[in-house]
């Protein structure tokens, strides 16, 4: 089945897409992955009826999405869609149970999550922008300088507001998490003095009655995304020549003060993670750049081979 081009769907598969997108509203893209997924069931099953199809097909069918080099996750996807539509079927009476209970699909590794050295942020953050003059430039830096030296969320920066939850004189500011839950977090000399900067120049910029600490251009508060796209710009006139995305600052952040100080538990208070297995991947990463100073530094490292 060529699978680029639309297929008919059984029956029962076109009247599960039509109660998602008529009762419970789903959006149109998530209906076609849907679909899509629903044409690679039938693609596998091979013209068996879908009422004949056992838990030991489902298997077959993940091993050999598997074989065609699929992830985890996308077989994941495709197994949450199959699941859906055969429990939607089985509560009709025409199917005796869900084939797809109970099947998990295979494990990928999981992704580290991407970090700058210290030369790099250090690169980031010092770099020329714009004019002393102009207050956007005070603002993004102030940004910038906040999310590196904080750990913070880019939810959590974008939400702050002026006010005591801010406290340049005691160095350290509260933020909202996840969960509605708050945490008091240190702010590093740079970034008190370019937060005092921006706060200097807030005024003429912020609306009258807008209590949000970063503003744009109309004096509302800055939005998630634009905060992205302030800092693609901002990497890409740097110089730097890598992708900096505003969650790469939060894992910066928790890589480099690992490196330097070994607090694990530290590091898990500062960033607001409920359980020290997820701050535990920052091991991993700080392992990475130990194992780097080694190849580079110790005589006996096993060398990679010239090509």
């Amino acid at each position: 089945m060529d699978l680029s081009a639309p297929a008919e769907l059984t029956a029962p598969m076109e009247a599960w897409l039509a109660m998602l997108a008529h009762e419970r509203r789903l959006a149109a893209l998530t209906i076609s992955n849907y679909r899509r997924d629903l044409q690679r069931l039938l693609e596998l099953s091979a013209g068996r009826a879908l009422e004949q199809v056992s838990p030991h097909d489902i298997r077959r069918y993940v091993a050999r999405l598997h074989g065609r080099g699929l992830s985890g996750r996308s077989i994941a996807r495709h197994l949450s869609c199959w699941r859906g539509f055969f429990a939607w079927w089985a509560k009709s009476g025409a199917l005796g149970a869900n084939p797809v209970v109970g099947i998990r699909p295979p494990k990928s590794p999981k992704a580290l999550p991407q970090a700058l050295s210290p030369d790099q942020a250090a690169t980031l953050l010092d770099a020329p922008q714009g004019s002393e003059n102009d207050p956007f430039a005070l603002r993004d830096r102030a940004m910038f300088e906040l999310f590196y030296s904080s750990g913070l969320r880019l939810s959590e920066l974008a939400g702050l507001d002026i006010g005591p939850a801010l406290d340049l004189r005691e160095a350290e500011v509260m933020v909202t998490g996840k969960r509605n839950k708050t945490r008091t977090v240190p702010v590093g000399a740079k970034a008190r003095e370019a937060l005092a900067a921006w706060l200097a120049a807030r005024g003429q910029h912020a609306r009258a009655d807008e209590v949000a600490l970063f503003v744009n251009s109309r004096g509302g508060r800055i939005s998630p995304r634009m905060i992205q796209q302030r800092l693609s710009l901002w990497a890409q006139r740097s110089g730097l020549g890598v992708h900096v995305h505003p969650h790469m600052l939060r894992h910066s952040f928790a890589s480099h003060l690992l490196q330097s100080s070994g607090d694990l538990r530290a590091v898990q208070e500062l960033l607001g993670h409920e359980s020290i297995a997820t701050t535990q991947i920052y091991t991993h990463l700080d392992f990475q750049h130990l194992a780097k100073a080694y190849d580079a530094a110790h005589p006996r490292a096993r060398r990679k081979p010239k090509e």
